[in-house]
């Protein structure tokens, strides 16, 4: 046998609990007039009578009563259910796709935070530089640094990125004198070569000299690495002056670890940009991840206010 339409059981389950058609309609926010048309139809589909319709009061008949009696254990089972799959998806695990220099340098060392606030959520960091398949990789969430064009996703921007060179304390006191920009070219420079082949202008030592109008430095030299996160921990080891971006090099700064030789920032073309299948944004545990995101990325950018209230930004067109 076909089941009833749910909207005529809903309606009878609340008038039978209150014996009322008015309370009834208050509950599910409906008038009395639709509660008392749910019943008549639900009546008329069933081939019996549900309530007895006394002057002043509803009572059950024996048909209703058996009714009323399975439609309160369905729905408190389905509510149940409900509530328990709500708890598996707050807590649970969210797996998060990141740059591994992201990972390395800025999401890691804060993940005690968010452990100490959703204690019920393992976070499981998927480090890759490579876009990812969400679904067939059970990726929740991506971090990327890029222009923000990821065709068919839920895109939102996280945090804009500023280049400029820090170096050691120690270096810095050890070396030839770095008064101005151009002093850069009696030292060792550290480049991140892949800025280069898949953020063209991203964080390189030629787009940071273009934006603070130097000419003639030759950038030929120096070391390279494949990730910005070796570049620096090569200068946190006073291997030269590395070229470094605002989410890698922060919590080194704020901690005194590394300094900038120069006020000048240029403005990155690229920021970091929160992706994921519009349908991942549901779930509790993602939200949870992402609200905590954005809590961090507002402490960040305060430190770097408050550490260093003398910058000049620079911000060049383009490409």
């Amino acid at each position: 046998m076909r089941l009833p339409p749910l909207q005529s059981l809903r309606a009878f389950d609340a008038a039978a609990r209150h014996l009322n058609f008015t309370r009834a309609a208050e509950e599910l926010f409906v008038t009395q007039g639709a509660i008392s048309q749910q019943i008549r139809q639900l009546e008329e589909y069933l081939g019996f009578r549900l309530f007895f319709r006394l002057p002043r009061r509803l009572q059950l008949t024996e048909e209703g009563d058996r009714l009323a009696r399975a439609t309160y254990e369905g729905f408190s089972r389905i509510a149940g259910e409900i509530e328990s799959l709500r708890a598996v998806e707050e807590a649970g695990v969210v797996t998060v796709s990141v740059l591994q220099s992201f990972a390395v340098k800025w999401l890691i060392p804060r993940l005690g935070h968010f452990r100490k606030e959703h204690p019920d959520i393992d976070v499981r960091i998927h480090a890759d530089d490579r876009l990812v398949d969400f679904r067939s990789e059970g990726i929740d969430l991506a971090v990327r640094f890029g222009r923000g064009r990821y065709p068919n996703l839920y895109t939102e921007l996280l945090m804009r990125d500023e280049v400029f060179p820090v170096c050691s304390p120690d270096y810095l006191a050890s070396s030839a004198p770095l008064n101005r920009p151009a002093d850069i070219a009696g030292h060792q420079l550290l480049h991140d070569a892949t800025s280069h082949i898949d953020q063209p202008r991203a964080a390189d030592w030629q787009f940071w000299l273009e934006g603070v109008g130097v000419k003639g430095i030759d950038l030929r030299r120096g070391l390279r690495f494949n990730s910005g996160d070796m570049v620096i921990q090569a200068a946190l080891m006073g291997q030269g002056i590395g070229m470094a971006r605002t989410s890698l090099a922060a919590q080194d700064l704020k901690a005194g670890l590394l300094v900038r030789p120069f006020p000048q920032t240029v403005a990155s073309n690229y920021a970091y940009y929160l992706t994921c299948p519009e349908e991942n944004m549901n779930r509790p545990r993602v939200q949870a991840f992402i609200r905590w995101l954005k809590h961090e990325v507002a402490a960040t950018l305060k430190d770097i206010e408050e550490n260093q209230p003398a910058l000049t930004v620079i911000t060049l067109a383009s490409d």
